[in-house]
């Protein structure tokens, strides 16, 4: 998977990583696009049944197969190494009685950890894809991160379809991935900054064209505030001609660095062949 592991990220030096870092596919140190789309109008959430043809996973949260590498979300994992922990079975906080913690700490400023679990890969490219899961963050930590990441990705046929989302604490923006570019793009929505000690529901709308290799982030949902984006990439050619499918999580570390912890429960993947 590659979202961000091929791709994230003292006067001016400092200013100018400042403004690079954040995820990469998940990565911290790609450059955010000056193409910004135009604010959104928030609406309430489009209620839609899951089609009979979707397969749905979930509580992944729960699942022992997370795998990590590390600092990947660095270009070329390069960077200096975070510490970083993922915790299973966390009885509290949580909703459904078993929650993950996601941490990260250490001494090096704007480096990451990225996290990600590995699906059964589809024989055919994604006609549509929701992720959504619920975060919790704790007092003291609810203006530590840099940034949170997540994404899901899939690669097959000599294509990565990449669809990643950013919350950046630097800019106070909501950012999609281009991972041709390997850039963060303002997709227009603000960030609000999660109120700590409470649950907050994230859903990510996305679909692909198959015949056009073409991906879409169709909306961002937060805490039932449906926001529609609509913004288009082209799929990543690529030399891979396997299968594969994954949905990851990342937590960047600030420029202090400010160690902190966020938890998550209730995460879900449901993708339409």
């Amino acid at each position: 998977m590659q979202l961000l592991r091929t791709a994230p990220l003292l006067g001016i030096a400092l200013l100018l990583l400042q403004l690079l870092c954040g995820c990469g596919g998940l990565g911290n140190n790609f450059t955010s696009s000056t193409a910004a789309a135009a604010a959104p109008t928030p609406t309430a959430p489009t209620p839609s049944a899951t089609p009979p043809n979707a397969t749905v996973f979930n509580n992944i949260q729960q699942q022992s197969g997370w795998q990590t590498c590390g600092d990947c979300g660095n270009t070329g994992a390069q960077g200096a190494t975070a510490t970083y922990q993922m915790n299973l079975d966390i009885a509290s906080p949580s909703e459904s009685g078993d929650s993950a913690q996601f941490s990260i700490g250490g001494t090096y400023a704007y480096s990451n950890a990225y996290w990600y679990y590995r699906h059964p890969a589809p024989t055919a490219a994604m006609s549509s894809l929701t992720y959504e899961f619920d975060v919790y963050i704790p007092s003291g930590s609810d203006n530590a991160p840099q940034a949170i990441e997540f994404e899901c990705q899939q690669e097959l046929g000599g294509y990565v379809y990449n669809f990643a989302w950013q919350a950046d604490y630097v800019t106070d923006q909501w950012r999609v991935f281009n991972y041709t570019s390997k850039q963060w793009e303002d997709s227009g929505i603000a960030l609000t900054r999660f109120t700590p000690d409470s649950w907050h529901h994230i859903i990510a709308q996305y679909h692909n064209d198959a015949t056009t290799h073409t991906t879409y982030h169709d909306a961002l949902t937060v805490d039932g505030t449906r926001y529609p984006v609509n913004i288009s990439h082209p799929a990543t050619p690529t030399s891979n001609t396997g299968g594969d499918f994954t949905n990851a999580f990342q937590l960047d570390l600030n420029g202090i660095p400010t160690a902190y912890s966020v938890y998550v429960d209730k995460m879900e993947v449901t993708e339409v062949n």
